[in-house]
């Protein structure tokens, strides 16, 4: 219904709107390039909606302040990594302390002892350990989760999202599982590790099951780099039993999915996970993770695992479970990712969703939003996508695109490669309803009559 000529001028008049108002921005990102491949840091920095790159100056809580002096709302927080707001007042002081007293030590600090404690209180499970990303925690699992049933291959959903493990690069492509689009440089073909089922789809996954093989499935609760997908009623029930009956273990990634609550989607509705991993916020945007297991497993480790080749197991490093870490995670779980802080962020994505339905509701368009938790999202078509694939044929990419850059143009970031919105602690209803306006200001002249 909305004309492809008019979503690309549109564009394009916010194109030259960005550029002339991002001069410093354009200069460094000039700059960068006779150093860093790209003109970044991280070669995916490139994938933002605007011409070249914001660079950032400061920020604090919701708010970040970039190079050519204008502040911007922040409904991205680093895609979960700064979930907790930036620099929250407690956390900043609790990690500086720990800087002035040294950061790394391969030595344990008494901060660890509360982390895991914490940890075992919101999640259920009795034993933890730390890493440095998310990814690492996915790995050390997988392999814990191969070590213990003496099986190779795990099983993902199509268009999952695990950071970069190599297992999880997979999807199915005319009905058939192979590389995802993409991937650099794989290792191995994913068919030789990893089995893929779409989301939601429980007749699959017995059928990937049966084979016997599979040590472990990874999933994400309810899906969200694609897009927020949530479980058809009793998946989770069929995906516990069925991993029961196959004796393959059941490893819940929380590392987005920890917006549902202070105890992440595990908690919040009774799942029951032999693993769990994770990552980005818990430590309010210093870099750690946390993978914690059962009993079965804890005690597979102490039958299996010798301590004197404990270093070279393809377990740990020698940054995993540092000082600073640790401190930001004590801090984070005690003072940041409250019961209370979640309260507030839930209800402020709530009113977000009100807000934007009723725009999409006003203009008549086939469009859905979705909530989990304190993370909402738009998508472009009339229902909810129920798997990865439903949702990446969804995708629009120069609506998106066009969608991105507008609504960054005037001062608010959302989160890139998808609609999402993130809320941190210190947004309130006006925040939100600034959104609305210039959410209703952007989509106007999209179904304008010719």
């Amino acid at each position: 219904m909305i004309g492809r000529k008019r979503i690309r001028e549109l564009l394009r008049d916010e194109e030259i709107c960005f550029e002339k108002t991002h001069p410093i921005s354009k200069s460094l990102y000039k700059k960068a390039q006779k150093s860093l491949y790209n003109g970044v840091p991280m070669n995916w920095m490139v994938r933002w909606a605007s011409p070249f790159p914001i660079f950032v100056e400061k920020a604090s809580g919701a708010i970040f302040n970039c190079v050519d002096g204008k502040n911007y709302l922040d409904f991205c927080l680093g895609d979960t990594g700064a979930m907790t707001g930036h620099a929250p007042p407690d956390a900043v002081e609790a990690i500086c302390e720990r800087v002035k007293n040294g950061t790394t030590f391969m030595l344990p600090t008494a901060d660890a002892i509360v982390v895991g404690e914490e940890l075992k209180r919101r999640f259920g499970l009795p034993y933890w350990q730390i890493a440095l990303t998310a990814t690492d925690a996915n790995r050390f699992a997988i392999r814990l989760a191969r070590q213990m049933t003496g099986r190779k291959k795990i099983l993902v959903f199509n268009w999952c999202y695990h950071g970069t493990v190599d297992e999880s690069f997979i999807t199915i492509n005319d009905g058939l599982p192979g590389l995802r689009p993409g991937s650099i440089g794989e290792p191995v073909d994913p068919n030789l590790t990893t089995r893929v089922v779409e989301f939601n789809d429980i007749e699959a996954l017995e059928i990937a099951l049966s084979h016997r093989d599979v040590a472990c499935v990874l999933a994400e609760p309810v899906m969200t780099n694609i897009g927020i997908v949530h479980p058809q009623p009793g998946f989770h029930d069929a995906l516990r039993s069925l991993t029961k009956t196959y004796q393959t273990l059941l490893i819940i990634d929380e590392t987005h999915t920890i917006c549902t609550g202070a105890g992440g989607y595990t908690r919040a509705y009774d799942l029951e996970p032999d693993m769990i991993t994770l990552g980005k916020p818990v430590g309010s945007g210093i870099p750690g993770a946390v993978y914690g297991f059962n009993q079965a497993i804890a005690d597979m480790c102490t039958e299996k695992l010798d301590p004197d080749t404990s270093d070279v197991g393809g377990i740990g490093g020698t940054l995993a479970g540092n000082a600073l870490s640790l401190a930001a995670m004590k801090v984070t779980l005690e003072k940041v990712l409250t019961e209370d802080a979640y309260r507030h962020t839930t209800n402020m994505a709530t009113h977000f969703k009100k807000g934007v339905q009723q725009a999409v509701s006003d203009f008549n368009l086939p469009w859905t939003v979705q909530q989990l938790g304190c993370r909402t999202e738009y998508w472009f078509c009339p229902e909810p996508p129920r798997n990865g694939g439903e949702a990446a044929a969804a995708v629009d990419e120069i609506l998106d695109r066009y969608m991105h850059l507008a609504t960054l143009n005037r001062g608010i970031l959302m989160t890139p490669f998808h609609n999402m919105a993130l809320i941190a602690p210190t947004v309130t209803k006006a925040d939100i309803d600034r959104h609305t306006d210039i959410f209703r200001e952007i989509v106007a002249p999209l179904v304008k009559e010719d």
